[in-house]
């Protein structure tokens, strides 16, 4: 079965894609260029700066709020958010606010 995806926010170039993927243990975040094809910048709840001892849920707020800064220093401020298929609640929406509170705008 084919997938149907939106192609207006690939095609568009005048921002970058924030890409999320969510599994049942980690979430993955990363902003694209399309234009090139490169990924800029990413993150991942596995890395050692975010505790493994919080939820998923504020485990997913620190994602979002590690590469709001880390976007920051690359003079990134707007966003398209392409969450796919995920609904914008729970680990999604936290991470969403991290980016937010971290001033991103999307």
């Amino acid at each position: 079965m084919k997938k149907k995806y939106k192609n207006s926010i690939i095609n568009n170039t005048s921002r970058f894609r924030l890409s999320v993927f969510r599994s049942n243990k980690k979430i993955y975040a990363q902003i694209i260029d399309d234009s090139c094809g490169k990924t800029l910048v990413s993150c991942l709840s596995k890395t050692s700066i975010i505790s493994k001892k919080d939820n998923k849920v504020k485990q997913s707020y620190e994602v979002g709020k590690l590469l709001g800064l880390k976007s920051k220093k690359l003079n990134i401020k707007k966003l398209f958010f392409d969450k796919k298929n995920y609904l914008y609640h729970g680990r999604i929406k936290a991470l969403a606010d991290g980016l937010r509170n971290a001033g991103l705008e999307f």
